[in-house]
């Protein structure tokens, strides 16, 4: 079934759209470049808990061919929630499922699967309307989201994903700006959701500030029906948080505490509303 996406005008709170198709093809090379150098005991190491990083990669490429057997094949079977299994359960636990099942196979055959499915998968965004309706996005409150969104989100975690794997072999982050804008640009787009319990005046405003070439500022307003990105902001917004690059897109992946993420921060105005912001969660969670 289409779902019904009639009422663009209620998803203008994500803020301006986001074309990050143009993004799977450097970020795919990126990742068959990672994965090509690692060393057998990096395939070992931890990159999240309790998954290596053989258990990662098994788990990019059930991404890669989850997305394209759905919406490049239309191929609706599969594992589905079962009675009262909530959303992110459900997720949680056929990731692992998937996971499990592909124990037996080896890193260079993963590789070789993950390079074949993650050029098919390029390919197909390359191509997607990025105005349709897609999946929904847990973490900013929409479903059926925008595909730009979407598109967006899957970029995150497939960037995500690398640099643990980057991690846990010993690597630092890479900052390249050309996907990492995109990154924290998508990630930002949590803010309103992430704000919808608290109460604020009407045209009451948040702005944060990330540092680094791959960063920005997004203003998210109280505007009586919630928070938005719509808004232009205002010289003197009622609370300011100021992260760099690395403890922003950690804590959005709960990579950090929001505890850690404040005491990095730098803070003017509003203590609670510039550390309610610092709740943000833009993966599954």
């Amino acid at each position: 079934m289409t779902p019904d996406f009639s009422d663009l005008a209620g998803l203008s709170r994500l803020g301006p759209p986001l074309d990050a198709r143009g993004l799977f093809a450097p970020e795919q090379a990126a990742l068959m470049a990672t994965l090509r150098g690692l060393t057998p005991a990096d395939w070992n190491a931890e990159a999240v808990p309790g998954w290596t990083v053989r258990d990662l990669a098994a788990h990019l490429l059930g991404d890669f061919y989850g997305r394209l057997s759905r919406d490049r094949d239309d191929h609706r079977d599969g594992p589905v929630p079962k009675p009262g299994e909530a959303l992110e359960a459900f997720i949680h636990r056929i990731n692992h499922e998937w996971v499990e099942t592909h124990g037996r196979v080896s890193p260079a055959l993963l590789t070789d699967a993950l390079d074949r499915a993650g050029t098919q998968l390029a390919q197909y965004f390359a191509g997607v309307d990025l105005q349709a309706p897609a999946l929904g996005v847990s973490w900013a409150g929409v479903d059926p989201a925008p595909t730009w969104l979407d598109c967006a989100r899957d970029l995150t975690e497939f960037w995500t994903h690398r640099q643990q794997i980057r991690h846990a072999a010993g690597q630092k982050t890479d900052t390249d700006p050309q996907i990492l804008a995109v990154v924290l640009d998508t990630f930002m787009r949590a803010l309103p959701h992430t704000l919808r319990q608290v109460h604020a005046p009407a045209g009451t405003q948040v702005r944060i500030d990330i540092d680094g070439p791959a960063g920005g500022t997004w203003t998210v307003t109280a505007d009586g029906d919630g928070w938005s990105l719509a808004h232009p902001p205002k010289a003197h917004p009622a609370a300011r948080l100021c992260l760099d690059a690395e403890t922003a897109w950690r804590l959005c992946t709960r990579g950090i505490t929001p505890d850690t993420a404040i005491a990095a921060a730098r803070i003017d105005g509003d203590r609670n509303l510039a550390e309610a912001a610092c709740q943000i969660v833009s993966i599954v969670h």
